[in-house]
């Protein structure tokens, strides 16, 4: 059996790299954690922004907002011999400036200015420099900001659900169809097999919108009791912000993975697609599909 997960992109709406860190930062702050706006750059100098969080037991993870992916931070220590192991960074921020939230900001006045030998310490005034209160303060006194009215409630989601699944999922057949008789191939749905995909699209939308893993040890028991000795099951999982049918088909297609099921050719072949769609205010939302396919293995 096999099931390949597509990395979640944590945030994916209009905005560049400073904007979405503003916005993860003030999420993350929301959540109770101590949560700062790293401004410097990735390779080659490029001007980069992301988000850093210090943990309690004083553990520093980097946040990138454009991905979702997190790194935990391990200072290289720059005095130790050339012949000592040093831990290698796996995030792509090469330099550090400064680092803010919404009550301080502190400037990096450390010998160097490379993330992987800075220490995060951040009330060590010998490294991070802190702006005065009164010229953070300032900032927002009154009358140095525009007054602008209050923002409006959010508005509630007109997506059907339920309908949109559907639809999606019934162009999604179509699609298929036509692309595999375009090759030749014959199509044939099992409706079952469609049907046991739902719970663990369930399971990845909830991870994404809270990191806490539901595991799919039901759905995989599930699939293995719906698979015959002697056959092959391969999944593939996807996450979309539109409900865009024809132009998330084409997406799937470009991953070798999703291609081969498709595409797939061999004995007693059966093909299975699964749409959900979670919706969330100001008519948001996140379409998950994956596609399946079950084969008797030829030795």
């Amino acid at each position: 059996m096999y099931l390949v997960m597509k990395e979640p992109l944590l945030l994916e709406e209009e905005g560049d790299c400073e904007d979405h860190a503003n916005l993860l930062c003030s999420l993350l702050l929301g959540y109770g954690l101590e949560a700062f706006v790293c401004v410097g750059t990735k390779a080659k100098g490029v001007p980069h922004a992301w988000v850093m969080t210090c943990g309690t037991d004083g553990t520093i993870t980097f946040w990138e907002s454009l991905t979702g992916h997190r790194y935990i931070h391990k200072s290289v220590n720059p005095d130790e011999p050339p012949v000592a192991e040093q831990p290698k960074p796996l995030y792509p921020y090469r330099t550090i400036g400064c680092v803010f939230n919404h009550q301080m900001f502190l400037g990096n006045c450390q010998p160097s200015d490379s993330v992987e030998i800075c220490v995060f310490d951040l009330n060590d005034e010998s490294k991070w420099k802190p702006m005065s209160e009164e010229a953070i303060k300032s900032v927002c006194a009154p009358g140095a900001t525009t007054s602008l009215p209050p923002f409006p409630p959010l508005c509630a989601s007109t997506i059907d659900a339920s309908v949109t699944s559907n639809e999606i999922e019934m162009q999604l057949r179509l699609l298929v169809s036509e692309h595999r008789k375009d090759l030749g191939l014959t199509t044939v749905w099992e409706d079952q097999l469609s049907y046991l995909l739902s719970p663990a699209l369930a399971s990845y939308e909830f991870e994404r919108t809270t990191s806490i893993s539901a595991g799919n040890e039901e759905f995989q028991d599930a699939i293995r009791r719906a698979v015959p000795d002697g056959h092959t099951f391969k999944g593939f999982p996807i996450h979309f912000v539109y409900r865009n049918a024809r132009r998330a088909f084409a997406t799937c297609l470009r991953s070798p993975f999703c291609e081969e099921i498709i595409c797939c050719r061999g004995d007693q072949v059966r093909l299975a697609v699964r749409v959900r769609v979670f919706t969330y205010p100001e008519s948001a939302c996140a379409v998950w599909i994956m596609f399946a396919c079950k084969y008797r293995s030829v030795l």
